[in-house]
C-alpha cells in the first residue's frame, strides 16, 4: 500500500499546525463561529445535534494495522469507545470536544491519516474497489489511480471551493463493488483489443435529493490523460455550476441540463485545450505509485482445502469469505452489523482486535467497504479456523454478507443535525426481527439501506429494499423503495406506496419479503422478482 512521502508527511503536518492555533482561537473567543465553521470543515470537524463530529479519511478504503490501532485509541481516548465506519470508506467519532481537535490530528499524523477534505464543496475522498488488489476478476488495481487523484486534487486551488461537495470512485473489474456508477465521477479500469491499459469515464451520478445514474462520456481514455481529462470534467462543472442553488449545484444537474452529448462536447473541447498545457503528471510518477501497491509475498504452497466441519465457521467461510486472486488465499469480510447492532460501528477493543488480525494473518493491510464493514484482503485459507475464532469470541464473526441483515444506516437524528428521522433503531428492530442468519440465507441476496433524511448517506435509493425517514408534520415518517441496485445493473428504488410507523415499517418489510418467497423463480434474488412482476404485485401485498 501507499506510504507517505516527505512531501505528504510535510503537508499533512502544516496544516495540523494550522487548525490548532485556528481551535485556539475559535476557544480564546478571538474567532466567530461564523469565521470558524469553514474552517473546522475543511478538517472534517462538523457540528452536530449534540456534540463535534470528527470524519477521518481512509483513502480508497486501504489503511494498515498501525492505523487501525490508532483508530481504536482515538475511540478510547477521545470518544465513548467506539467508532463509526461510514458509507465513504471512512471512520466517523460522534462525541468529540473541540479543544481535543488538535490533538486527535496530531496523533493521526503520526500514522499517516488525517481528516482533510472529508467535508466541505471539495473533491471529498475518493473511494474504490474494497476488494481491489486481490480480486480474481479485475483488469487492474484501481487504486493505484485512486492515490494519483489524491494527489492531484488535495489542496487543488481551482477547486477548492466547488458549487458542491464532489465524489470519486474507481473500480477495476466488471463487478461493481462501489457504486461507481451513483458517484459525480465513476471511473473503470478496462483493456482494449491491444490489451492496453486505459479507463472508462462516468459522469453525472449522485443520489440525495435528486438521485441519477451516470452515462458514460469516454468509452476509453489512455491511462496517462486520466489527470488532464478528470481536471476538464471539473473545468466544466465549475464554469457551469449553480452557486445560486445549492440543490440544483451537483454535477449530475448539469450534464442532465445539458445532456449528455453537450457536456460531452464541451470537456472534450477543455480537454484538448489542457492536453496542450502538459498538466500530467510525468510516467515515471505513476509507474512510482503503482509499484507501492505490488502484491505482498503470496505463499505458493498455500493450501486450499480446510476443516470444515464445524457448521457455524461452515456458515461463516461460505458468506463472509470470497476467492482471491492467488491459489490457497481468500478475502475475509469481517461484518459489523450483528443482530440488533448499529450498522457500522465497532469498539475500541474490537478496532484493535482487527488491527492484529491484519497485522498476523492479512500481511498487515485492511480495506473499509462502503457497506460500513472492513476486509482483510490476504488471508491464507489455512488461516480461516484460527481468525474466525478470534473474531467471534469478539463478536465479530456474523455470516451475513449481503443478505437482508447486512444492513446500511446513517447515523440519522440521533446524532445528525440535518436528519428528519431516525435510522439506527430502525435498523435494530429490523435486524433483530430478520436475526436467524438460516432465514436470512434462504432470502438469499437481499441489501437494505437507511437514510434518515433526502441526503441519502445511508444510500437508500441503491437498495434492494430502501427506506427513506421523513418528517410528517413532527412525526418520524419511513418511506419504503423498492428495486434499487448500486452494482453493474445500477437502478434507483421507486416508493411503493404511503409511508409507515417505526414498527409499521419492519412489518411492511417483513410482508414484502415473504410475497418475495412465495413468488420467486429458482434462482432468483429479490431484486430480479421484483424486476420480473413489477411495483403493482409488492405494493398490493405490502398494503394489504
Amino acid at each position: 500500500m501507499y506510504q507517505y512521502d516527505t512531501y505528504d508527511q510535510a503537508m499533512v503536518d502544516a496544516r495540523v499546525a494550522e487548525f490548532s492555533d485556528q481551535v485556539a482561537r475559535r476557544l480564546a473567543g478571538t474567532l466567530g463561529e461564523e469565521q470558524f465553521r469553514p474552517l473546522r470543515l475543511k478538517n472534517g470537524l462538523y457540528l452536530q445535534l449534540h456534540a463535534y463530529m470528527l470524519r477521518v479519511a481512509i483513502p480508497y478504503g486501504t489503511l494498515n494495522s498501525a492505523q487501525m490501532r490508532m483508530l481504536g485509541q482515538i475511540a478510547d481516548r477521545y470518544d465513548r469507545g467506539y467508532g463509526h465506519f461510514t458509507t465513504r470508506q471512512n471512520i466517523q467519532y460522534n462525541w468529540i470536544r473541540l479543544e481535543d481537535a488538535p490533538a486527535i490530528l496530531t496523533d493521526l499524523a503520526s500514522v499517516g491519516m488525517h481528516a482533510i477534505q472529508t467535508s466541505g464543496n471539495c473533491i471529498r475522498n475518493t473511494t474504490a474497489d474494497h476488494f481491489a488488489g486481490a480480486a480474481a476478476d479485475e483488469v487492474a488495481d484501481p487504486r493505484p489511480y485512486a492515490e494519483l487523484l489524491r494527489q492531484w486534487s488535495t489542496f487543488h486551488p481551482e477547486f477548492d471551493y466547488l458549487p458542491r461537495k464532489f465524489k470519486v470512485a474507481i473500480i477495476g473489474s466488471e463487478t461493481d463493488r462501489a457504486a461507481m456508477r451513483l458517484h459525480d465521477i465513476g471511473i473503470r479500469v478496462v483493456r482494449n483489443t491491444a490489451g492496453e491499459e486505459g479507463l472508462k469515464i462516468y459522469v453525472g451520478g449522485g443520489m440525495g435529493r435528486t438521485p441519477m445514474i451516470a452515462p458514460v462520456i469516454r468509452d476509453w481514455l489512455p491511462a496517462q490523460q486520466m489527470v488532464s481529462y478528470l481536471e476538464a470534467c471539473l473545468r466544466v462543472y465549475n464554469r457551469h455550476g449553480r452557486r445560486d442553488n445549492k440543490y440544483k449545484a451537483r454535477i449530475k444537474i448539469l450534464v442532465h441540463e445539458l445532456g449528455a452529448d453537450e457536456y460531452r462536447r464541451q470537456v472534450e473541447e477543455e480537454f484538448a485545450h489542457i492536453l496542450t498545457l502538459g498538466l500530467e503528471p510525468p510516467p515515471a510518477e505513476l509507474a512510482r505509485i503503482k509499484a507501492q501497491f505490488a502484491d505482498p509475498p503470496f505463499d505458493p504452497a498455500a493450501i486450499e482445502a480446510i476443516d470444515l466441519s464445524d457448521p457455524d465457521f461452515a456458515l461463516w467461510v461460505d458468506q463472509n469469505v470470497h476467492p482471491h486472486k492467488a491459489p490457497g488465499h481468500a478475502i475475509v469480510t469481517i461484518s459489523l452489523k450483528p443482530a440488533g447492532g448499529i450498522p457500522g460501528d465497532a469498539s475500541a477493543d474490537q478496532i484493535r482486535l482487527i488491527a492484529d488480525l491484519a497485522r498476523d494473518y492479512s500481511h498487515d493491510e485492511l480495506r473499509v467497504t462502503h457497506a460500513q464493514n472492513v476486509v482483510l484482503p490476504h488471508v491464507r485459507r489455512a488461516d480461516l479456523p484460527a481468525i474466525w475464532q478470534q473474531l467471534d469470541a469478539a463478536g465479530l464473526a456474523t455470516a451475513n454478507l449481503d443478505l437482508i441483515g447486512d444492513i446500511i444506516a446513517c447515523p440519522g437524528l440521533d446524532y445528525c443535525s440535518l436528519a428528519n428521522a431516525r435510522s439506527i433503531p430502525l435498523a435494530q428492530k429490523i435486524s433483530a426481527r430478520f436475526a436467524d442468519v438460516e432465514r436470512q440465507r434462504d432470502l438469499g441476496e437481499l441489501k437494505l439501506k437507511i437514510s434518515g433524511c433526502i441526503n441519502a448517506c445511508g444510500h437508500h435509493h441503491a437498495g434492494h429494499i430502501g427506506v427513506l425517514g421523513v418528517d410528517r408534520k413532527g412525526v418520524e415518517n419511513y418511506q419504503l423503495l423498492l428495486g434499487g441496485s448500486e452494482g453493474a445493473d445500477t437502478s434507483l428504488g421507486t416508493i411503493v406506496g404511503p409511508g409507515f410507523s417505526e414498527d409499521g415499517l419492519v412489518d411492511a418489510i417483513e410482508r414484502a419479503t415473504e410475497f418475495y418467497r412465495a413468488q420467486r423463480q429458482p434462482g432468483e434474488r429479490f431484486l430480479d422478482t421484483y424486476r420480473r412482476l413489477g411495483a403493482a404485485p409488492f405494493k398490493e401485498a405490502i398494503y394489504a
